[in-house]
């Protein structure tokens, strides 16, 4: 089951007097992914080297190091991990010693490893969005009762007879809101898949 982080974080570093700082945020979507990228780089280090896995995406960047030193080991640490939907930047400041393309590829892998292992992590649950009528007498109830299933309220509209719900449950769980909805409305109402 894979993971994303909770909050962001991060982990600092020194080998050979170079300073490493590696960072890491949950994102959405790939272009969330290359604003966080931006946002996390600093353009006053020596290199600004990074990876990022959303779903089935990866994209991943050098950014000047020799090839395949930097990038990929970073990539290669948020894969290890089972992690998604995040990206990992590691900055570097040369210190003037050369590290050799396999010092590199520890140091930015390790780093991009370290700091995810200290970041607070969720499990990632592919949901199945469903919509359902609920009346006004109903609706507390059941939406009281969504955190047990770990159903999440996207949205609702209301009309003049109670309101239409847009939820996401987790595939295992539908059947169980299917039948708690029916008992609340007394089968009135009807959980249908989007």
């Amino acid at each position: 089951m894979p993971f994303t982080l909770l909050t962001p974080c991060d982990y600092r570093e020194e080998i050979r007097k170079s300073r490493f700082l590696a960072q890491a945020v949950p994102v959405a979507s790939a272009a969330e992914a290359q604003a966080a990228v931006e946002r996390l780089s600093d353009l006053g280090a020596s290199h600004n080297c990074w990876a990022w896995k959303v779903g089935q995406q990866y994209r991943f960047s050098d950014d000047g190091e020799p090839g395949g030193t930097a990038g990929r080991p970073i990539l290669a640490a948020i894969e290890g991990q089972d992690c998604d939907q995040l990206v990992v930047v590691v900055t570097r400041w040369y210190g003037g010693i050369q590290l050799g393309t396999g010092g590199l590829a520890r140091a930015y892998g390790g780093s991009a490893n370290r700091c995810l292992q200290g970041g607070q992590r969720r499990e990632l649950i592919t949901r199945t969005r469903c919509a359902c009528h609920c009346g006004f007498a109903e609706l507390p109830l059941l939406k009281a009762r969504l955190g047990e299933l770990d159903a999440v309220l996207e949205s609702e509209t209301f009309d003049a007879s109670g309101a239409v719900l847009l939820l996401a449950v987790p595939e295992a769980r539908f059947a169980e809101l299917q039948r708690l909805l029916a008992d609340i409305s007394r089968g009135r109402s009807e959980l249908k898949k989007r």
